[in-house]
């Protein structure tokens, strides 16, 4: 029997718009359980990770909004999915906005290396969330994460778990960008992750696109930690995001890129996230 370690991060200090913080609950009154047991999992729900609220604690620096609290929100986190990996279980991190990846990836990352196993990253994303604090218009630190993972961002993301890099680049990529600026795009090419664009799924078609990415950053056997943030589907089909941008992923391209990872027999830790309730239409995201 396999295990899958529900953990609710219900973290919204790196969003813009307030209401992502809901989305552990919105998964769990759908009865993402139930789903998941009919696929043959056992399913444990660890509760929420305790987060403040931004009405509680204050700005320190504009230029990433929160970090020290999402820092130790991220260490929590890290610690759960260490735990889960190890134990042979699946963590399953609801967001949330995306900056709980810097302690999901961190706590996968930290298990496999006891392991002796190598990590692959699959990041799929509307956006690169590869700015800084020195490259940022907002200060919003859902924009950083990707950045935090491969080892540059703010310390207190950077350097949870006492370790960084979290990945190698050249065993990440980033599935379904889309609007990014010129700023963006470069960041994307210095860091050395494999990028696809909707562009490249549009002229190449969803399986060739991540069939590439499995077999580029899994080679080798590696295993796999897929982070999917919701706004990298189309908003016709997935309206409860912060952050909408138009001509994102179909829902069956989304199914079937999700079928693959699963196919691929490497998949160890999943992150769904940027769900915002308050945003959606009649629960359709």
């Amino acid at each position: 029997m396999r295990f899958v370690d529900i953990v609710g991060v219900p973290l919204d200090l790196g969003a813009g718009r307030r209401g992502v913080d809901m989305g552990p609950s919105a998964f769990r009154i759908a009865d993402v359980a139930a789903r998941i047991r009919t696929l043959g999992y056992e399913v444990n729900d660890s509760g929420d990770i305790p987060v403040p609220i931004p009405e509680v604690v204050a700005v320190r620096d504009s230029r990433a909004r929160y970090a020290r609290e999402i820092g130790e929100a991220c260490e929590s986190v890290f610690t759960r999915v260490r735990g889960s990996v190890s134990s042979g279980h699946i963590p399953l991190c609801l967001g949330g906005d995306h900056s709980l990846a810097a302690g999901s990836i961190g706590g996968t990352a930290a298990a496999l290396r006891a392991q002796g196993r190598a990590l692959g990253v699959l990041w799929v994303d509307a956006h690169a969330d590869m700015n800084t604090p020195e490259t940022t218009l907002s200060g919003n630190v859902h924009g950083m994460p990707f950045a935090c993972v491969l080892g540059t961002g703010p310390a207190e993301l950077v350097n949870v778990g006492g370790f960084a890099p979290k990945a190698d680049p050249e065993r990440c990529a980033v599935v379904g960008l889309r609007n990014l600026d010129e700023r963006e795009k470069d960041a994307v090419r210095r860091s050395g992750v494999h990028a696809y664009t909707m562009k490249d799924i549009d002229r190449r078609g969803i399986a060739a696109v991540v069939d590439e990415a499995l077999s580029r950053i899994c080679a080798g056997g590696a295993a796999l930690h897929l982070s999917f943030d919701i706004d990298a589907v189309d908003p016709a089909v997935a309206p409860g995001v912060g952050t909408p941008v138009k001509g994102g992923l179909s829902y069956r391209e989304s199914h079937l890129l999700m079928e693959m990872a699963a196919d691929a027999e490497r998949l160890v830790a999943l992150d769904v996230v940027e769900v915002n309730p308050i945003l959606d239409a009649h629960n359709a995201t």
